[in-house]
């Protein structure tokens, strides 16, 4: 049988180190004021299916800017930061320290085989442009089966990223088209899933 292999593609920062993690914090809202579009879109997300969300897993957590939106607009969260870098864990605590209700923080990376065992059932697992750092476009559908694998039985996915063609990004292996995106969800079990919002060559989609 033949098997396609394929590189990763390096990433131009190593997050885990503090300068790099806070370089792209300081920078991150600058570049893509848009950012701040899909929090809201996804706090809208989320509140349609509230009450029933009472635990949220994020994928790729950052320095904690949709935490802090979730969690300041939506009641009765148990929130979990899930993210590969110290540095990004540190940064996001010092953002999130006056929230009354404090996440979890596991520091672990999601290009790791057993990355979900042990982490236990969510209602909604969020992420947002996280999804690209797996390196390599063909990691998305394994990503995505492991994700389905740790929802609670009719739980939400929401996915936000970068996306590969006009309006987007140039780089064909590390990014997704739209259609792509959509088809890497099915491809890991989803069978339902919607394109939420496009702009500012950001894609936020919904699957269960």
């Amino acid at each position: 049988m033949l098997i396609h292999m394929f590189d990763d593609v390096p990433s131009p920062i190593n997050l885990q180190l503090m300068l790099d993690a806070f370089s792209w914090e300081q920078s991150a809202i600058f570049k893509r004021p848009v950012r701040l579009e899909f929090f809201e879109k996804f706090v809208e997300e989320v509140l349609a299916i509230h009450p029933k969300v009472m635990h949220i897993l994020e994928l790729g957590s950052g320095p904690g800017f949709l935490a802090e939106y979730l969690l300041k607009e939506v009641r009765d969260l148990s929130y979990v930061m899930f993210d590969y870098s110290p540095a990004m864990h540190k940064l996001a605590r010092a953002r999130l320290s006056i929230i009354d209700v404090q996440p979890q923080y596991i520091e672990r990376s999601f290009k790791e085989e057993d990355w979900a065992i042990g982490l236990g059932q969510f209602d909604c697992v969020v992420t947002h442009q996280a999804v690209h750092e797996l390196r390599h476009k063909q990691h998305a559908a394994l990503l995505h089966s492991q994700v389905l694998s740790i929802l609670c039985p009719g739980g939400s996915y929401l996915i936000c990223d970068h996306y590969y063609g006009e309006g987007g990004q140039d780089n064909s292996e590390l990014y997704m088209s739209i259609e792509e995106h959509i088809q890497a969800l099915h491809s890991g079990g989803f069978t339902m899933v919607s394109q939420v919002m496009i702009k500012g060559g950001l894609a936020l989609f919904r699957a269960t």
